[in-house]
C-alpha cells in the first residue's frame, strides 16, 4: 500500500509535465483539438477539483521551496532528470521507425551520463546533440493512429486519455529501464527511492518553472478545467505530429481563443 501510495503521488508529477514539452517550457500548438469526448464529465471535474487541491496544498509548497536553490544546482538537476527520460525516449523512437533520431538520442544519453556525469551537464547539446524531444507510448499509440478515446482526468496523475491511461501501463511493464532497474528489480546500486525520488524532482522541476503560468491560466479562464482539458490535448496532439509550429502559451491572446473553444 505505501509503494502504491508513492506510485500515486509521483505520477501525479508526470502527468502535469505533460505541458512541458521536451524542455520544461510551455509550448502548445494551435492547431484545432478535435472531437475528443469528455464521457465522465461530471467525475472528472470532480476529480478535477480535488487533485487542483493537492497541487496547491502539498505540490506547490515543494516547488516554491525548490526556486531557492541555486540557479546552477537547480540547472544540473534539470539536465540530469531530462537525461533519464532518454531510457523511454529512445525505445519510443524505435517503435515509431525512426531509427536515426533512436541513434543520435542513445548518443546524447551516452555522451550526457559519462562525460556530463549522469547528465548534470549537457556536453551533448555543445557538439550538436541539441535536438531533442521525448517521447512516451502513449505518442506511439497515437503515432500509429489510435485515437484518443475519452478523456479522463485521473485522482492524482491528472488529465489523460483512455489512450494515454493505457499506454502508461508499458512503462511499469517493463517499458522503463529506469523503473526495471529501480523498482522491478533487486539490484545493489539503487533502490525504489531513487525512481520515486528522480520522478518527483522532475515534477517539482516542473512545477517551478511554470507556477506563474499555472496562476494566470487560474485567473484569466471563464472554466478553469475546460481551459486544462484543452490545453493538454492541443500539447498531447502537437507531441504525437512532432509538430516545429508552436506558440508561446499563457499570454492574453490565448485566453479568448480557448474559451471561444
Amino acid at each position: 500500500m505505501n509503494r502504491l501510495f508513492k506510485v500515486l503521488i509521483i505520477s501525479f508529477f508526470l502527468a502535469t509535465s505533460s505541458f512541458a514539452g521536451s524542455d520544461g517550457k510551455n509550448e502548445l500548438s494551435k492547431n484545432p483539438n478535435g472531437e475528443v469526448k469528455d464521457c465522465f464529465e461530471t467525475i472528472n471535474r470532480g476529480v478535477f477539483a480535488f487533485n487542483e487541491g493537492l497541487r496547491k496544498i502539498v505540490f506547490e509548497p515543494l516547488a516554491k521551496g525548490y526556486l531557492y536553490l541555486p540557479s546552477p544546482v537547480r540547472s544540473g538537476a534539470g539536465n540530469m532528470l531530462n537525461n533519464l527520460t532518454n531510457v523511454v525516449t529512445i525505445p519510443n523512437n524505435v517503435l515509431q521507425g525512426d531509427f536515426g533520431l533512436a541513434a543520435k538520442n542513445t548518443a546524447r544519453f551516452t555522451i550526457n551520463t559519462t562525460v556530463g556525469i549522469l547528465g548534470i551537464f549537457d556536453p551533448a547539446s555543445k557538439i550538436g546533440l541539441n535536438d531533442y524531444d521525448v517521447e512516451d507510448y502513449g505518442q506511439t499509440l497515437g503515432s500509429w493512429g489510435v485515437s484518443e478515446g475519452c478523456y479522463l482526468v485521473l485522482p492524482v496523475l491528472g488529465p489523460s486519455t483512455a489512450r494515454d491511461t493505457i499506454a502508461s501501463i508499458a512503462s511499469f511493464s517493463g517499458g522503463d529501464a529506469w523503473y526495471n532497474v529501480t523498482v522491478k528489480n533487486d539490484t545493489h546500486y539503487v533502490s525504489d527511492f531513487d525512481y520515486y525520488f528522480s520522478r518527483g524532482a522532475r515534477g517539482v522541476d516542473f512545477l517551478a518553472k511554470n507556477l506563474g503560468a499555472l496562476d494566470n491560466l487560474e485567473e484569466n479562464s471563464i472554466d478553469f478545467y475546460a481551459s486544462v482539458k484543452s490545453l493538454y490535448l492541443q500539447e498531447r496532439r502537437k507531441q504525437i505530429a512532432n509538430a516545429d509550429v508552436i506558440t508561446e502559451t499563457f499570454d492574453d491572446s490565448d485566453w479568448e481563443e480557448i474559451e471561444n473553444q
